[in-house]
C-alpha cells in the first residue's frame, strides 16, 4: 500500500499540490471572518439540572454578570468640586451606547412619599449641581442617609465608593464590549488625571474584555513566536534555508486550515481554542524532522533522490500516520466530554493534527522532487559529533548500568507519587489573571471594601401568590439576610426585603432611623398600599420579584476566594443556615448564579479531564497491540511514557500548582505526543531485531544510534515551542507551557535510556516469523533490497546508467 501511495504521490505530486492550494483558498476565505469569544464559557452542560436553573433565573430576573463597578477610596471626592468631577463621570458613562444605567452617589434616587397620588416615586437627590457649598454639605447627607445604599454603594467605615455600571446584554456578549470597556477606562483616566484620585475596576463584563483582548493579543504572539523559535531550531539542525522554509510553509498551510475549520464548525476563538495555532505550529514540525531526516540519510546511501524521496513514504509513512493519530488521540478524547469549550478545542487541534500529516506527507516529497539534491553541506548534521557521542554514551549507560537506571527512575517515581499526594485541587473565578495584575490588585480593593463583586443569588419560592410580600416571609428572609450580611466574604444582600425597608424609611419622611420592615399590621398596609402604586420605570423593583409576586432573588457578591472555600461558603455555611430557617416553612430557597455554577463547572472539568487522560490512554494501549501484536511489547511501550506524567504531578505537588483545568489539560495531550518517540523506536527496534539474528543488545544499539537522532530533534523543538507559552499573561497558559515542556523532556529521557534498558532486560528477542503486525511496514534505515522490486517498472525511466539503482520517476 505504501509503496502505491508513494509513487502516487511522486507522480501526481503537481495535481495533489494544487488540491491543497485549492482546499487552503477555501479555508483562507472562511478564515477571514473567525470570531472571538466574548460569552463567559460555560463549564457545565447545558441539560445539567443547576444550569436549567440558573437559565430559568435569567430569563425571570435577567444577568447577574452584567454590571461592571469603579470604586475609589479617597475623602477628597466628598468634597462639591471633585464630588462634580464624579457626576460628570458617572453622566458620561451613562450615555455610552451599550450602558443600560449608572448607579453612583452623585446619581443616587431615593424613594420619595406622594400623599396626594399616595404611592411613591422614584427622584434623584441631586437634581443638578449644587451652587454653594452648603446645598452640597446638605443634600450629601441626604444622600449618605439613604440606608438602602450603606454597605453597597458606599462603605460607611471609611468613605470608599463605588460606581455600578449595567451593562446591555447584546453589547456583553459582541466585540463592542472591548471598545466600551476602552472608553470607560479612557473615561476614567481623564478622570483621575483632573482628580488626582486613584480608580479601580472590577466585575465580570471587565474581566471578561480584558480576558477576550488578551487572548487575540497572545494569539498573535505566540503563533509568530513559535515560527520563529522552530524556525531557529530547524536551521541549526539542518544547516540549509529549505529544510526551514517548507516545513514552515506546511505549517502555514495548516494555521490557515485551522481558523477556516473553526469557522466552518461555527466555532469561535476562546482561550483554548486561541491555543491551537501555536501549537499546530510546535507539534507539526517533528513531522518534517522525522521526513527529511530520513531523505537525507536515504540519499547519502545510495545518491538517487527520486529512490530516496520514495523510500520516505514507503518506510516511515505508516509509522509518522500513526504517531500524528495518537497525538490527535490526546486532543480528540477532550471532545468526549460534555464540556463545550473542551469538546471545540480537541476536535478542531485533533483534525487539523491529522491534516498536517496529510499536508507533510504530500508536500515534503513533492516540493523536494522539484529542488536538487542535498549537497554535501545539507547532509553534515548526520555526522553531528555532538549528538553522536551523546547516544554513545546513552548506549553504553543502557548496556552497563541497568540496575543504576531502575532504581533512579524507583527512588524518583517514589517520591513523585509522595509529591503527587499534595496536590490541591483549586481554581479562582479569575485563574489565568497574574497575581501582581491591576486587576488582581483593583479586585482586592473591592473585596476588602465591599467584600468582593463575584455574583451569587438565591431564590426564593414562597409557594403562593403574593407571598414575597407576605410580611411574616419577609421577617424571615431579613433574619436569613442577617446572618449573610454578617460572613466576611460576603456582601450586603440586596432584595425585595431592601426596598421594603427603604419604603418604609421614605414614608417616615426618610428618617434613616425608620429602615427597617413593618412592625405593625396597620403600618405594613399602609406602606405596601404606596408600594403597590409605584411606578418603576426603571425596572428595578421587576429584577428582584417575579409578576405574581411568587418568586423573589437575594442578590450579593462574594469575594473570589477559590473553588475550595467557595464550595465550602456555600455547602457548608449557607446552605445548613438555610435548611435550619426555611426547614419546615412552605419558603423553598435554592442557590444559583455564575459563582456556584463556577464550583460546579471546576469540579465536571477535572473528573472530565480524568476521564479523557484515561481513556487516551485506553486507545492508545489498543493502538499499541494492533501495531506490535506483543502484550510485553504493549507493556514497555507504556511505562516510559506513563512516568514522566507520575514526575510532572509530583512536581506539581512540591511546587505548589494546584490541580486545575489549565493543568490537567497536560496529561492527556503530553501522553499523546510522548507516545511517538516509543513508537518510532520500537518500530525500529523490531526491524533491527529481524536484521541482526534477534540479538537483543545489537538491536537495541542500532535502533537507539538510528532513531535517537530524530528523537531529539522533536523534542528539543517541542520543549522549545512550548516553554513559549511560559511567557504568557494567563496563569493557565504559562502553567501549560511549562509543565508540558518539562513533561516532553523527560518523556524523551525515558524514551532514550529506560525503554532501551527495559528492553535488554524483558525482551528475548524471538519473534514469530509467520506473524507480520502492522509495525513491519515501518523503516528508518534498514533496507531490503527486494522491497525494490514492488516498484512499478512502467513509471520508472533510466536517466543515466547506474546498476542496480533506479533512476527518476516520471513526474
Amino acid at each position: 500500500m505504501w509503496t502505491k501511495l508513494s509513487h502516487t504521490i511522486i507522480k501526481y505530486r503537481l495535481l495533489l499540490v494544487l488540491v491543497l492550494v485549492g482546499i487552503t483558498a477555501f479555508m483562507g476565505y472562511h478564515a477571514r471572518t473567525v470570531e472571538m469569544s466574548y460569552n463567559l464559557s460555560s463549564t457545565v452542560p447545558n441539560d445539567d439540572p443547576d444550569m436549567i436553573a440558573f437559565m430559568d433565573f435569567k430569563e425571570m430576573f435577567g444577568e447577574d454578570g452584567n454590571l461592571m463597578a469603579i470604586g475609589l477610596k479617597d475623602s477628597s471626592v466628598y468634597t462639591k468640586e471633585k464630588f462634580d468631577q464624579l457626576r460628570d463621570l458617572s453622566l458620561a458613562i451613562s450615555e455610552f451606547e451599550g450602558v443600560n444605567s449608572v448607579v453612583s452617589l452623585p446619581l443616587i434616587k431615593r424613594l420619595k412619599k406622594d400623599t396626594a397620588q399616595g404611592r411613591f416615586v422614584l427622584e434623584p437627590v441631586f437634581t443638578s449641581t449644587p451652587d454653594s457649598k452648603q446645598e452640597f454639605d446638605s443634600l450629601l447627607q441626604v444622600a449618605l442617609d439613604q440606608r438602602f445604599y450603606t454597605g453597597r454603594l458606599v462603605n460607611a467605615q471609611n468613605g470608599a465608593t463605588v460606581l455600578l455600571i449595567s451593562i446591555n446584554k447584546v453589547v456583553l456578549n459582541s466585540p463592542a464590549r472591548l471598545n466600551l470597556t476602552k472608553d470607560i477606562m479612557k473615561a476614567g483616566q481623564a478622570f483621575e488625571k483632573a482628580t488626582g484620585i486613584e480608580l479601580h475596576y472590577a466585575g465580570l463584563p471587565f474581566v471578561r474584555s480584558v480576558v477576550a483582548g488578551k487572548v487575540r493579543n497572545e494569539m498573535q504572539i505566540f503563533l509568530i513566536l513559535s515560527v520563529i523559535v522552530t524556525g531557529v531550531i530547524l536551521f541549526l539542525f539542518f544547516r540549509t534555508w529549505d529544510a526551514v522554509v517548507f516545513p514552515m510553509t506546511i505549517i502555514a498551510v495548516v494555521v490557515v486550515w485551522v481558523l477556516g475549520s473553526l469557522t466552518l464548525f461555527g466555532y469561535k476563538i476562546t482561550l483554548l481554542t486561541g491555543l491551537i495555532p501555536p501549537v499546530i505550529v510546535v507539534i507539526g514540525i517533528p513531522n518534517s524532522v522525522y521526513l527529511l531526516n530520513k531523505y537525507h540519510q536515504e540519499f547519502e546511501r545510495h545518491g538517487n533522490k527520486m529512490m530516496a524521496i520514495s523510500r520516505v513514504v514507503r518506510k516511515i509513512g505508516l509509522v509518522t500516520l500513526i504517531t500524528n493519530f495518537t497525538t490527535a488521540i490526546g486532543f480528540v478524547v477532550l471532545a468526549t466530554t460534555d464540556i463545550v469549550i473542551l469538546k471545540e478545542f480537541g476536535l478542531v487541534a485533533g483534525i487539523n493534527i491529522m491534516a498536517t500529516f496529510v499536508v507533510s506527507i504530500i508536500l515534503i516529497p513533492a516540493v523536494f522532487s522539484w529542488l536538487p539534491a542535498p549537497g554535501g553541506h545539507q547532509l553534515k548534521h548526520l555526522k553531528f559529533k555532538t549528538l553522536d557521542f551523546s547516544l554513545t554514551q546513552m548506549d553504553l549507560l543502557v548496556h552497563r548500568h541497568r540496575i543504576f537506571i531502575y532504581s533512579f527512575t524507583i527512588g524518583i517515581v517514589v517520591l513523585s507519587l509522595y509529591g503527587a499526594s499534595r496536590i490541591e485541587t483549586v481554581s479562582y473565578m479569575v485563574d489565568d489573571i497574574p497575581a501582581d495584575s491591576d486587576i488582581k490588585r483593583d479586585l482586592a480593593f473591592f473585596e476588602q471594601h465591599f467584600s468582593g463583586v463575584m455574583p451569587l443569588e438565591i431564590v426564593v419560592d414562597t409557594d403562593k401568590r403574593r407571598g414575597a410580600i407576605d410580611i411574616r416571609n419577609l421577617r424571615k428572609i431579613e433574619e436569613f439576610e442577617n446572618f449573610l450580611a454578617e460572613q466576611k466574604d460576603i456582601s450586603e444582600p440586596l432584595s425585595l426585603v431592601s426596598f421594603v425597608k427603604a419604603s418604609r424609611q421614605a414614608y417616615y419622611n426618610n428618617n434613616p432611623r425608620w429602615y427597617g420592615i413593618p412592625t405593625r399590621e396597620g403600618e405594613k398596609g399602609r406602606i405596601l398600599r404606596f408600594m403597590r402604586n409605584e411606578t418603576d420605570s426603571s425596572g428595578l423593583f421587576s429584577s428582584f420579584v417575579d409578576s405574581t409576586l411568587q418568586k423573589m432573588r437575594i442578590s450579593m457578591q462574594v469575594a473570589d476566594v477559590g473553588s475550595h472555600k467557595m464550595d465550602s461558603l456555600v455547602n457548608q455555611v449557607i446552605q445548613p443556615k438555610m435548611d435550619t430557617l426555611f426547614g419546615n416553612s412552605k419558603l423553598k430557597l435554592s442557590i444559583t448564579g455564575t459563582t456556584p455554577l463556577f464550583i460546579k463547572g471546576n469540579k465536571f472539568l477535572i473528573e472530565n479531564l480524568r476521564f479523557s487522560l484515561f481513556l487516551a490512554f485506553v486507545i492508545i494501549s489498543i493502538i499499541m497491540a494492533i501495531l506490535f501484536a506483543n502484550f510485553r511489547m504493549i507493556i514497555i511501550s507504556l511505562i516510559p511514557n506513563i512516568i514522566p506524567l507520575i514526575i510532572t504531578a509530583g512536581i506539581m505537588g512540591f511546587v505548589g500548582i494546584p490541580l486545575k483545568p489549565s493543568t490537567a489539560l497536560i496529561f492527556s495531550i503530553v501522553f499523546g505526543i510522548s507516545v511517538d518517540d516509543s513508537i518510532h523506536f520500537l518500530a525500529k527496534y523490531r526491524q533491527e531485531l529481524f536484521a541482526n539474528r534477534f540479538f537483543v543488545p545489537l538491536a537495541v544499539s542500532k535502533s537507539l544510534r538510528e532513531t535517537g537522532a530524530s528523537m531529539m530533534y522533536t523534542s528539543v523543538i517541542l520543549f522549545a515551542g512550548f516553554v513559549i507559552f511560559a511567557a504568557s499573561g494567563f496563569g493557565g497558559t504559562v502553567a501549560l507551557g511549562i509543565l508540558t515542556s518539562i513533561t516532553l523532556l523527560i518523556a524523551m529521557i525515558t524514551n532514550l535510556i529506560l525503554l532501551p534498558s527495559l528492553l535488554l532486560t524483558f525482551d528475548d528477542g524471538k519473534r514469530r516469523k509467520d506473524m507480520h503486525p502492522l509495525i513491519e511496514h515501518y523503516d528508518d534505515g534498514f533496507y531490503i533490497e527486494d522491497e525494490d522490486e514492488e516498484i512499478d517498472l512502467s513509471q520508472i525511466r533510466v536517466s543515466h546508467e547506474k546498476e542496480d539503482i533506479p533512476g527518476e520517476i516520471n513526474s
